[in-house]
């Protein structure tokens, strides 16, 4: 099986949304199917099992991050670390704030949520500007963890998030990319 092909092809592109002239990759379709689905974890399940890359936390990425996130945590048996929109966690928090297109954003994370010397896998569903990544790599090392990997299902290179991510010293690895699509 092509699992590139396999996973693209249950990716849904909704034409001008949310405003006109964005191509916007939903991964709902991937989450429905239950063989989709663990086709789509499997994928990242048997990267992470790899020794040279095995975390000893996952953080996911506010929202869609927590899906794919919490259930490889589960697979690899690992502790799992929600990277949240300022104002969700209830405990004393570390915030990092980054620019959006027209604005900007703050993510925040648990004081608590990882400790000096943590490998961190940080998951998200697609890197597009790479800020929510960025930040979020930021908010891991300032508790003295280590971001070993950004992972995510999709890339839009064209967006130049990888570029800046990979520009920053961060390893990535998708599953797929809509480079020119």
């Amino acid at each position: 099986m092509d699992i590139e092909r396999y996973l693209r092809d249950h990716i849904r592109t909704v034409p001008d949304w949310p405003e006109p002239g964005i191509q916007f990759r939903d991964i709902t379709p991937l989450l429905q199917d239950p063989k989709v689905f663990r086709v789509l974890i499997d994928s990242f399940v048997h990267r992470y099992m790899d020794p040279a890359l095995r975390p000893t936390v996952v953080a996911g990425l506010d929202a869609r991050g927590f899906i794919i996130g919490s259930v490889l945590a589960y697979e690899l048996a690992l502790g799992f670390v929600p990277i949240r929109k300022k104002g969700k966690l209830p405990f004393t928090t570390v915030e990092e704030t980054y620019e959006l297109e027209y604005g900007s954003a703050t993510v925040e994370l648990h004081t608590d949520a990882v400790k000096p010397g943590d490998r961190v896998l940080l998951i998200d569903d697609l890197i597009a500007t790479g800020g929510t990544m960025m930040a979020g790599k930021k908010l891991l090392e300032k508790l003295g963890a280590t971001v070993t990997e950004g992972a995510a299902i999709v890339d839009l290179p064209e967006l130049g998030g990888s570029a800046r991510l990979k520009a920053a010293g961060l390893p990535l690895f998708t599953l797929l990319d809509f480079a020119g699509h």
